[in-house]
């Protein structure tokens, strides 16, 4: 009997197997030595995948169900326009149509063209005459970014935009310019809330200009006074790897690196594609079951001047496009892929989609945000637009949840890595979800963004899962932000807080009409020295927090219902809650601080804010004048490996038993394939504030400045200062800085609290880095001085 079904299984194998290989090994062969007139055979390949990809739609067209996959050979496809698929290309769950490189080759898809140019040397510069008619924004020369005409030139180290200066449109150097139309100004928000870029349109007069843009945020500002750049403006080219394109006469200029020749340069490249691959469907006819695996996309162009389109009284715009679009689509995958060099974002996922899976790839020295899901504004209910604009109570839809399905649902965004983005815009995110639901956000690493590494722009409609996530140096050129941010501003948000109080408790239920599921946020190390690790924003609204590492801006909840904090650790940080609704039901319990919490007009405490634990004394006080934490404790935490980063407790700690601290695991955080693991950086560790219990007192590092504790009635003397307390500064060691501080200053206070020691200084500075700068008053040749930095 075993071996009649031994057999009988056997045979059925091979029906299968047959089926399988009958139906869905139909398969084409790309190759840059191809020819498209070619089969498409393996040993006779086409040479474009445009081509390739036509013959697949007509293969279809004649049998839907045929199962198909496009392998490409090792190279470089300059793709003459983008790839839309649409619902006829689409393949099956049984037979998905693949998309991939050919094994153990690296295939790059290129938005840009390759040129061949003629040198000719002209003073300092190399000029080259290009296509008539061709516009780019973006040259590699050999494989390389090179950096367009700007001032100030580029500089590696500096935040924000690699350089800025104050006087980048002063009407000394505006005069200098002979024709400056074309030019881009670039500034981040007056507020530091992103960036806003513009176009010069014409000179006028021999200082003035006019341009126009700014729309790249949707709060009102105008430029930042200090942190702006120009680019594009032929007497800015005056450093080596800058370039300028004279659109009007076709020629290109470059100012070669020292010891270049003209024989030097191999390779000339320029981006002029903003969208490489598109599926394009819609909620009756989505194009579905395709997957694009193991490809490098690179050089698209630009598109900062056409982020415009206003969300949801975010402070965002976007512009709904990508290196690879997906608009309308069912179980789409895009896996193991490079995203490098782009000029805009790398993948948007717009309006209705379904079961999309991003997995497994790098995202890298991308302009704008990594992965973006954005529902289409179709679907939600009493829309307003503007931070400012409410929709009049008595013509509210109040039915919960979406109106129509134009939106991203029950997707994966998994084992990404995502690193260096927001290279041209400063309003981006490694994961930006907006009007979205269902989304499932696990085992991703994102580091070196300007703004956050995951932000949700609403409540519309939650019930994501953001899990074992590694997010760290997060708002590095933006400010008042977190490393994950989030905003609410839902139906029942309005402008004016006095009557939004009243609509809240007219219409309690309203609070939750769109943020109808709980979004959970568990397991993640988040890092942000600008801002807060877990910033919930304006009327953020229905989460569940817990077991995450916050290595240093704490966690904050302003207005907003239905938060629920627990278990988690803040490092040299601790709680932020900002001007609470009355019966917010928010409940702050059984986390790790150190420092009092940092509260900012708050009346009404929530339904609870207690079982905390301690590292000082002084601080768990100081948070019971607010009347909390009056079971709250105190005390030695006990970490087995902080050096390590190993924050687990030990189990002798009276954390575990005193308010029930479960340990969570801390060696799951970010990617989790051994590729991008071996990719991707770590976030630095940070030292503990907490109290030498030996009395001993260090000279100790802070911000470049050699200080120490005030300890000794010599030192009380020397300082004049009325009693022995404060924070002495024994060094300078940037002369730059012996403008803010002078040699025998004695720190008193730290944003007007006084300031006793190093760790008090260290703790009010922390509680405070959101604010983009540092008030202090400082003790100096008898009298006291503000100092501001």
């Amino acid at each position: 009997m075993r071996t009649i079904l031994i057999k009988a299984s056997f045979v059925i194998f091979l029906f299968f197997a047959f089926q399988f290989f009958s139906t869905a090994q139909t398969q084409y062969y790309v190759a840059t030595d191809g020819k498209d007139s070619n089969p498409g055979t393996e040993a006779l390949p086409f040479a474009s995948i445009l081509h390739a990809k036509e013959q697949v739609k007509k293969l279809k067209a004649e049998n839907p169900e045929e199962g198909v996959s496009l392998l490409i050979n090792g190279g470089t496809y300059y793709l003459e326009e983008p790839l839309v698929f649409d619902v006829s290309e689409s393949g099956s769950e049984e037979f998905p149509y693949m998309i991939q490189a050919k094994k153990g080759e690296k295939v790059i898809i290129s938005g840009g063209r390759s040129l061949d140019l003629t040198w000719k040397s002209q003073d300092s510069l190399w000029v080259a005459k290009v296509p008539k008619g061709l516009d780019f924004s973006s040259l590699y020369i050999n494989g390389k970014k090179q950096i367009r005409a700007r001032y100030p030139n580029y500089q590696t180290e500096t935040l924000p935009f690699h350089g800025y200066a104050e006087d980048a449109l002063s009407k000394e150097r505006i005069a200098s310019w002979k024709d400056p139309k074309g030019g881009y100004i670039h500034a981040l928000h007056q507020g530091r809330w992103g960036g806003m870029h513009y176009e010069i349109i014409r000179k006028v007069g021999k200082d003035s200009l006019i341009y126009e843009g700014g729309w790249q945020n949707n709060r009102e500002s105008g430029l930042h006074p200090k942190f702006r750049f120009v680019e594009n403006i032929f007497e800015e080219l005056d450093n080596p790897k800058e370039w300028y394109l004279d659109r009007e006469k076709g020629l290109l200029y470059y100012f070669p690196e020292e010891g270049q020749t003209i024989k030097d340069i191999e390779l000339v490249e320029v981006g002029v594609l903003e969208n490489l691959i598109s599926f394009k469907g819609n909620v009756d006819n989505p194009v579905y079951h395709i997957q694009i695996k193991d490809i490098l996309f690179t050089q698209t162009a630009p598109t900062f001047m056409k982020t415009e389109e206003p969300l949801m009284r975010s402070d965002w715009t976007i512009y709904r496009n990508g290196a690879i679009l997906l608009d309308g689509t069912e179980n789409i995958h895009l896996e193991n892929n490079t995203f490098q060099d782009l000029g805009g974002n790398a993948v948007f996922v717009s309006n209705y989609n379904r079961k999309a899976s991003i997995r497994g790839n790098l995202i890298e020295e991308i302009g704008g945000s990594a992965i973006s899901f954005v529902g289409s504004p179709n679907a939600v209910r009493s829309p307003s637009f503007n931070y400012h604009e409410f929709v009049p109570e008595e013509e509210m839809d109040t039915i919960p949840g979406p109106k129509t399905e134009e939106y991203p649902a029950n997707s994966l965004v998994a084992d990404n890595l995502i690193r260096n983005i927001g290279l041209i815009e400063k309003q981006v995110a490694g994961l930006q979800i907006q009007m979205a639901m269902d989304l499932n956000i696990i085992h991703n690493t994102i580091y070196n963004v300007p703004r956050a590494g995951i932000n949700i722009g609403d409540g519309a409609w939650g019930g994501h899962i953001i899990e074992f996530n590694d997010v760290f140096n997060t708002v590095m050129e933006t400010g008042d932000h977190g490393a994950f941010n989030s905003w609410g501003r839902e139906r029942f948000w309005h402008p004016n807080r006095g009557t939004m109080n009243e609509l809240v408790e007219r219409h309690p239920d309203w609070i939750k009409l769109d943020a109808i599921k709980t979004t959970i946020i568990r397991n993640n190390r988040f890092h942000c020295d600008h801002g807060w690790d877990i910033d919930l924003d304006d009327g953020s609204s229905n989460y569940e927090i817990y077991n995450n590492l916050c290595l240093s801006g704490g966690i904050k909840l302003r207005e907003g219902f239905y938060r629920t904090v627990y278990n988690n650790i803040t490092l040299n940080n601790g709680f932020h809650p900002h001007v609470w609704f009355e019966n917010s039901h928010d409940v702050f319990a059984r986390n790790i601080v150190m420092t009092s919490h940092k509260q900012i007009g708050v009346t009404f405490w929530g339904d609870k804010v207690d079982e905390n634990f301690f590292t000082s004394e002084m601080d768990l006080m100081k948070s019971r004048e607010f009347g909390v934490e009056q079971s709250a404790e105190y005390g030695d935490l006990g970490f087995i490996n902080p050096k390590e980063g190993d924050f687990r407790i030990e189990e002798r700690s009276p954390v575990l038993v005193s308010i029930g601290f479960e340990n969570f695991p801390m060696d799951q955080f970010g990617v989790a394939s051994k590729k991008l693991q071996d990719l991707a950086d770590s976030p630095k560790i940070p030292d503990l504030f907490i109290e030498r219990l030996d009395g001993i007192v260090e000279i100790e590092e802070w911000r470049g400045f050699k200080v120490k504790n005030m300890e000794t009635l010599g030192e009380q003397s020397a300082a004049g200062v009325n009693e022995i307390s404060g924070v002495l500064v024994l060094g300078v060691s940037k002369e730059e800085d012996q403008n803010v501080f002078q040699v025998g200053d004695v720190i008193l206070e730290c944003w007007g609290e006084p300031v006793d020691k190093v760790l008090t200084l260290r703790k009010l500075e922390k509680g405070n880095l959101w604010k983009g700068r540092i008030e202090l008053k400082v003790w100096r040749n008898q009298a006291l001085v503000e100092v501001v930095f």
